[in-house]
Order: C-alpha cells, then structure tokens, then sequence
C-alpha cells in the first residue's frame, strides 16, 4: 500500500512526510530530538510524489521554527560530496526552499547558508532565487564574484551567461550587478545576446512540418515513430486536421480510424472525437478492447474520449462504467465530471474499485474523488477519509478534504481542524471556512494565519471572514 520512501500514516515521520496538519500537532507533542529527527528526514529525503506541484517547505519552515530547530543537518547535506555527482534540483531543492522560508522569518543562519551554497553549491541557482526574494543588497553585492567566476571569459562562458542571465527565474540580483561598473559591461552584453535568442527561438521553425491534406498529415504523424527517439505527433497532427479536413475527407478518416497505423489511427480518432463523429465512440471502443492495439493507441483513445461533451458520450459511459478495463474507469471518471444523481452509485462502485484495487495513491482517483464531492454522495465519506489518511499526495488528500467538506457531517468538528496546519495553501483555506471554532486551537490557529505574512492572500481572507462581524 505504500510507497517504500514513506514511512506508515500512523508514525510521526509518516505524518510530516504527507504534509499533514495532524504531522505539526504530533511533532509539538513529541519528544523534541524525535520530533527534529523525523522533521530533518523529511527535509532532506525530499517524500514529494511530483516534488515540481507538490507543496512542504512553509510547513516544514515553520515546524522548524516552533521546535527551534538547528540547521547543522541541512548544512551537512547541501555540502556533501554527493552534490558535486548529483546536481538535479530535486536533491537540494525543498531543503533550500526551507531555508527561504527560514530567512524571511528573520533567521539569520539561513540567510548566511543559502549565501555561502549559492557561491559554491551545484544548485547555486535556486539559492541565488531565494535570497533574491529575501535578502538586502549588500548581502547579494558579496555574492557577485563567486557566481560570476562560474563562467569563464571565453565564447562558450559568454553564452552560458546570457542563458543564465535571460532563464532567471528571479531577475533582481542581475539587475543589481548590472549597476556596478566592475560587471555592469559584461553583463549587458549577455542581457543583450539573451534578447537576441529569444528572438532567434521565436523565428526559428521548430521542426518538420506536415504538408496540407489529410493523408499527407496522417503519414506525417506516422513517420513520428520510426524516428529516434520517437516523437508522439498525433496530437499535433489532429489540430491540424481540425484545419484542414471537409465532409469529403471522412471516408478517408474513419478508414484510418479504423485499421490504420497506430499513430495516424489515434490522430484520426482524436479529430473524429473532437468533432462529435457519430461513429466516434464505437471507434474509441474498438481501439481500447483489441489486443494488438499498443499503448500509445490506447492512451490515444481514452484521451479522445475524456474531452467528449456530447450527450451520448454520457450515456456511453453509463453503459461502460461498470466494466473492469481502463475504459470502465475512463467511463466513470467522466460520469463524475459530468453525470447526475443517478449515477452516484457507479461512481461510488469505481471509487471502492479504485482503491482495493491499485491502492489509495492510484492516478484515476483524482476525479473520482471530485466527482463524489459534486454529486454529495453520502455514503463515500469512509472510503475518502481512507484515502485522505493513507495518500502520499498532499494534492489528492486536499481534494478528498473538500470532497468530505461536501459529504461528511463531522468535516468541520474533525478533519476540517487538522487542516488547519495542512502544507498545501488551498486545503488550509479550505479549512478556514469549515472548521469549528469550539475548539481552542482553532481559533489560536486562525488568529496566527492571519498574522503571518508568509501565508498566502487566500487563506488570510478566508480566515478573516471568520472573525467579519456578520460570521
């Protein structure tokens, strides 16, 4: 049921490792060297399903200040030998976001480490992002030398600098060096080269180009897969059937729809399912159901299906939602979309499927999740609080605490309060406007999201209209 990288719901590392609200209440109630062992795992082994989306570092920065925690364990890891070898992101990337957090809540420590890792550290980048954010001129002024040192004055240097320069994700420490006369030459020159390949990349056609009839396209979304490494065009190539393809050119599109290859198939099919073809949803079920078909065809056809709006696509799901394949769960996927009230029980059905069958993180929960909060289906309120418990997804169990907001009578008086302290900032709002305040940590907790001001703005107004004379 678990992914080997997280540890059991029920332990406190399992708890901070999810993000969970009930993660800072356990951690305070804990022993303090437990509670700041389990806090610098999570740190530093970043627990992230998808770590680009998913949301930890405020949580972690502020359970790092209410434990007053060091940071010897952050510095450890973002100096070892390992970040020389292992220069990706995702290895010092939440651990440096933490130390933002940490430095705009006045710590110096962390100001003076994210400084001396943006001089020397592989991810110098992001570092140099965060102190960007946070730190005074002065302090960025020291850094200019090392960070500049990183390239040298040849032609292959240069060019690394204007790519550097033009990608920044935070400009200002750029624009401040530009201003020193000891770099401002260098720099504007790359600033100028950087422009000069924006416009390059704009003018530049970005590879083949299918030719403006419809077989010619269907043969060009082909030849994508004998090419190394494949290139999936059949997307690419059904918009540019929407532009070209008449009444006349159907024959020649349900032929390739039905037994052509794989990829002029899926772009046939994909146009003929934007265009609310008749024959469109047999088409989609005989790509699914044959045995030969391969999983670009497949994912191809399932696709095609979700983005139908029509009428019958509706009432197709109905008859294959109960169907144990991946078109069953693409049938109840769309019927909580955009069924009604009586089809509750076949989303229900596919939500318990779901979870018995591929586990409380599976991909096709999503909007089976949203789909039981839309359709209030009472009844599902246990099999979320299972998934809202056992997820790794800070995503996921955010939306299973709004399906449960829209399900579960007891969400204010329980779930609701454990939101409060959530890593993700949507299910904290969410919690601002549902939880009951006849707990004392609850309104303890509101008064300090409003005063904090690295809460986001959404959160803030929900809490405030908690306390508006009218609530």
């Amino acid at each position: 049921m678990f992914d080997p990288d997280i540890a059991p719901s029920g332990t406190l590392l399992g708890l901070l490792q999810r993000g969970r609200g009930d993660g800072t209440l356990h951690a305070l109630a804990a022993p303090r060297a437990e509670a700041l062992a389990a806090l610098n795992d999570s740190v530093l082994r970043d627990p992230r399903r998808d770590w680009q989306v998913e949301n930890r570092s405020l949580y972690y920065a502020r359970l790092y200040m209410q434990l007053d925690g060091g940071l010897e364990e952050i510095e450890r890891h973002l100096f070892h030998p390992d970040d020389v070898v292992d220069t990706g992101e995702e290895r010092t990337g939440l651990a440096l976001a933490v130390l933002g957090h940490l430095a705009a809540y006045g710590r110096d420590a962390a100001r003076l480490l994210l400084r001396s890792y943006a001089a020397a550290g592989s991810n110098w980048r992001w570092a140099l992002d965060e102190l960007a954010l946070r730190d005074d001129d002065a302090g960025l002024m020291t850094l200019a030398p090392a960070v500049l040192a990183r390239f040298p004055g040849t032609e292959e240097g240069e060019a690394e600098l204007a790519a550097a320069v033009r990608d920044a994700f935070e400009p200002r420490p750029w624009r401040l060096w530009a201003e020193d006369p000891r770099y401002g030459a260098r720099l504007a020159a790359a600033g100028e080269q950087g422009s000069f390949d924006r416009w390059q990349r704009q003018l530049r056609p970005r590879g083949p180009r299918p030719g403006w009839s419809v077989s010619e396209i269907l043969r060009w979304a082909q030849e994508g897969l004998e090419l190394e490494p494949e290139e999936h065009r059949y997307r690419a190539a059904a918009r540019c059937l929407a532009a070209v393809a008449g009444p006349e050119d159907r024959p020649e599109l349900l032929r390739a729809a039905r037994s052509g290859p794989d990829a002029a198939r899926a772009a046939a099919l994909h146009h003929l399912a934007e265009c609310g073809d008749p024959e469109a949803l047999d088409l989609i079920e005989a790509a699914v159901g044959c045995p030969f078909s391969c999983e670009l065809l497949i994912s191809a056809a399932l696709a095609s299906f979700a983005r139908m709006c029509s009428v019958a696509a509706v009432e197709r799901a109905r008859g294959w939602a109960a169907r144990g394949d991946r078109l069953g769960v693409a049938a109840a996927t769309m019927l909580a979309r955009r069924g009604g009230p009586h089809d509750t029980e076949l989303v229900l059905a596919a939500l318990r499927r779901t979870v018995r069958e591929e586990g409380p993180d599976a991909d096709g929960l999503w909007e089976l999740v949203d789909g039981t909060g839309r359709l209030g289906v009472g009844c599902a309120a246990p099999v979320l609080r299972h998934i809202y418990r056992e997820t790794s997804s800070s995503h996921l169990r955010g939306r299973a605490a709004a399906a449960l907001a829209a399900t579960d009578p007891g969400f204010a008086a329980g779930f609701a309060v454990e939101c409060l302290w959530d890593c993700e900032e949507t299910t904290r709002e969410l919690a601002a406007r549902h939880a009951a305040t006849g707990d004392d940590r609850v309104v303890e907790q509101l008064r300090r999201l409003a005063a904090d001001p690295a809460e986001e703005a959404e959160v803030q107004t929900a809490v405030r209209s908690r306390f508006a004379p009218e609530a």
